[in-house]
């Protein structure tokens, strides 16, 4: 049996590579869309809904997630409370809702994934990332995204920073007495680490993690340059959070 799918967000660019990727898998169903802006004519073949309580109605197993971030939250936890596993790809989570999240799929017994970055070239940089910080702890993260992604710092980055401050004792990286002549000119500041994001019309997701000691540095990227780089570990995920009865935060944990 197919595994049954659901896409919020599929007017999206994300959400439209979702549906193509789904159509074009035999294993997986697309039985349902949820998208504010879509018409009421779309031509897709399978009902489409302006809001998430019109899938109540429909047999489905997983929801995949490529809304914004300020609806992210409700649409994961509605999906754990009505029985479908969800696969979010949509950013801007707080540490306090992915508890939430993790703690009502264990009640429910439902399996999920929350991932900042679905791209597996992208997981592979946050682990070397997190390795390499255990001898290079000044290191600094550079994140580059298209001009309409609408958080920043990036869910990528954000995930990178928390993975290596699990090995990196916390220290102010630069001169003690550094002075911003212009706000902001360092980044934004993690734990000591700085995170800059870059905004520009022609990206699509990047990422620089630049560490530096006495008389070398070291620096590790990754580039996405279409999104259907993202789709490889959609499909991953969409299998198998159906076999799991938690939600995870990071693809890492499902490969």
């Amino acid at each position: 049996m197919p595994i049954k799918v659901v896409i919020a967000g599929f007017k999206g660019r994300m959400g439209r590579a979702a549906y193509h990727m789904v159509l074009e898998d035999p294993e997986l169903e697309l039985v349902g869309l949820i998208d504010p802006h879509a018409s009421e004519n779309e031509l897709t073949g399978v009902p489409v809904f302006h809001d998430k309580e019109g899938v109540l109605m429909l047999e489905a197993d997983v929801w995949i997630d490529f809304t914004i971030p300020k609806v992210a939250y409700e649409h994961t936890r509605f999906a754990l409370e009505h029985g479908l596993a969800p696969v979010v790809g949509t950013t801007g989570f707080t540490t306090e809702e992915i508890t939430d999240l993790i703690d009502l799929s264990r009640e429910k017994n439902i399996g999920g994934l929350i991932a900042p970055n679905f791209a597996i070239g992208a997981v592979l940089l946050m682990q070397f990332a997190t390795q390499a910080a255990k001898y290079f702890p000044n290191v600094e993260i550079i994140e580059l995204h298209h001009d309409k992604k609408k958080d920043a710092p990036s869910g990528t980055a954000m995930k990178t920073a928390e993975l290596i401050s699990q090995v990196r004792q916390p220290q102010e990286q630069g001169a003690p007495d550094e002075e911003e002549s212009l706000p902001g000119a360092r980044g934004a500041n993690y734990q000591g680490m700085h995170i800059h994001s870059v905004r520009l019309p022609g990206l699509v997701a990047h990422q620089e993690v630049i560490f530096g000691s006495k008389g070398e540095g070291l620096t590790l990227r990754h580039d996405s340059y279409d999104r259907v780089s993202f789709m490889t570990g959609v499909n991953l995920g969409v299998k198998e959070v159906v076999k799991r009865h938690e939600l995870v935060y990071g693809l890492e944990h499902l490969l």
